[in-house]
C-alpha cells in the first residue's frame, strides 16, 4: 500500500498475536469465518473455528489526545476480544493517520478498498465521511467514532455505516461555567469554521447566552497559527471565559495556546478531558477510553457475532464527568476545592489533572 509520507502507517503487532496454532489451543468459541466485506455488511457470519484472521482498517483523522486515546482504547479492547476468542483482528497492516489532510483521506480510502477489508473504523467525522464515499458500490461496512452530530452528517438510517457518538451536552458546560462565574456577560467562542463537530455545539451555546443574557465573541482558526492569533485576539478583547466544542482543530493547538490564555486570565472550558490535559482549564463530556471500546465491541458484533449494521444503531455516551485541570486552576488564580464544589452539583463526578501531551 501506498501512502503519502506524512501518512504514518504501524506494523508493530507482536507475531505472536498472528499464530493461529497459538490462537487454536486456546480452544475457545471463534468469531465468524474471515470474510469479504460483503458477507460482514450482510451480517452473515456464524460462529467457527478459533483461528480467523479479520482485516480491520483504523483511520484516524489526526493527532491529538483524545483521537489517540480512542484508537489505543479500540485496538487493546480488540485484542483482548480476541485473546479470549481465539482470534486475530489485524489492524496494525491497516491503520492509517491522515494528519487532517483530504488528500490523504483519499488516499487511505481508495487504499483499504483494494485491500478489500472487512471493515473500516474511521474516527472523527472527517474520516467517517471520507470513508463512507471509498466503500461506495462495496459490500465494506464503515463503523465510525467519535462523530459528533451522526444525524447532521448524513448518516444516521443508511445500511453500511453506524458507530458510536461523542455528541456534547452544551448546555451542561454553560451552566459549569457559570457555576464558577455568575455574574459573566461576555463569553468567547473557540473553533473552526470547517469542523463539524463545532457546528451544533456553537449553535447551542449561543441559544444559551442568548436566552441568559449573556454576549458572544466568537474568533476561528482552521491550523494552529490562526488559532493562536484567535486567542490573542480573545485576550486583547478581554474575555475571560471561552468556550470550545469537540473541536479536532483546537483540540490539536491547545498545547500551543494554553499558556496565552492563561497570562490572559482565559478560564477555557472544553467538550473533552485531553482538553484539560493538554492545559485548558477544563474539559467534559464523553470518556473516550469508554468510547473507544464501545466501538470495538460493535465491531465484534459485526464480524463475530453476525449482526449486521441496520442491527447497531449508532450508540451516545454521556459520562457527567468534568476534568479540571488543577496546574492551570491555579495559575489562574483560583481554588481548586472552591472550583470542584461548584461543579459537582452539575457533573456526576470531578476529575483532577495536570498538563501532559497524552494520556499515561
Amino acid at each position: 500500500m501506498k501512502h503519502s509520507k506524512m501518512i504514518s502507517r504501524r506494523s508493530f503487532l507482536q507475531a505472536a498475536v498472528y499464530s493461529t496454532a497459538a490462537l487454536s489451543a486456546l480452544a475457545l468459541t471463534g468469531c465468524g469465518a474471515s470474510s469479504s466485506g460483503s458477507s460482514a455488511a450482510a451480517g452473515t457470519s456464524s460462529a467457527a473455528a478459533s483461528g480467523d484472521v479479520y482485516k480491520v482498517g483504523i483511520v484516524n483523522y489526526v493527532d491529538d489526545a483524545s483521537l489517540n486515546q480512542i484508537v489505543a482504547s479500540l485496538e487493546a479492547r480488540l485484542d483482548a476480544v480476541g485473546a479470549e476468542r481465539g482470534v486475530t483482528f489485524n489492524y496494525a497492516d491497516y491503520y492509517s493517520n491522515a494528519q487532517a489532510d483530504q488528500s490523504n483521506l483519499n488516499q487511505i480510502g481508495a487504499d483499504l478498498v483494494a485491500d478489500d477489508v472487512d471493515v473500516i473504523v474511521a474516527v472523527a467525522t472527517p474520516s467517517a465521511t471520507t470513508m463512507l464515499a471509498a466503500v461506495e458500490d462495496t459490500d465494506i461496512p464503515v463503523i465510525y467514532s467519535a462523530v459528533t452530530d451522526p444525524v447532521g452528517a448524513g448518516f444516521d438510517g443508511l445500511d453500511n455505516i453506524t458507530g458510536t457518538s461523542d455528541a456534547l451536552d452544551t448546555n451542561a458546560i454553560m451552566n459549569l461555567i457559570l457555576a464558577v462565574n455568575p455574574d459573566i456577560t461576555q463569553i468567547g467562542l473557540l473553533y473552526d469554521l470547517g469542523q463539524d463537530s463545532s457546528t451544533q455545539a456553537i449553535a447551542d451555546a449561543k441559544a444559551f447566552c442568548d436566552a441568559n443574557g449573556i454576549s458572544c465573541i466568537e474568533k476561528n482558526g482552521t491550523n494552529t497559527a490562526e488559532v493562536q492569533m484567535a486567542v490573542e485576539a480573545l485576550a486583547a478583547s478581554g474575555v475571560k471565559v471561552v468556550f470550545t466544542p469537540t473541536d479536532n482543530t483546537i483540540m490539536t493547538a491547545e498545547l500551543a495556546i494554553y499558556e496565552t490564555m492563561i497570562e490572559a486570565g482565559i478560564q477555557h472550558y472544553t467538550g473533552a478531558d485531553s482538553f484539560a490535559l493538554n492545559g485548558a482549564f477544563m474539559g467534559y463530556g464523553v470518556d473516550y477510553v469508554q468510547l473507544g471500546e464501545a466501538t470495538a465491541d460493535m465491531v465484534v458484533e459485526l464480524l463475530c457475532d453476525g449482526k449486521s449494521i441496520a442491527e447497531m444503531p449508532y450508540r451516545t455516551f454521556d459520562n457527567g464527568t468534568a476534568t479540571l485541570n488543577t496546574e492551570t486552576c491555579e495559575a489562574l488564580g483560583l481554588d481548586v476545592e472552591a472550583v470542584k464544589a461548584a461543579f459537582e452539583p452539575y457533573c456526576t463526578s470531578v476529575e483532577e489533572i495536570t498538563t501532559a501531551e497524552e494520556f499515561a
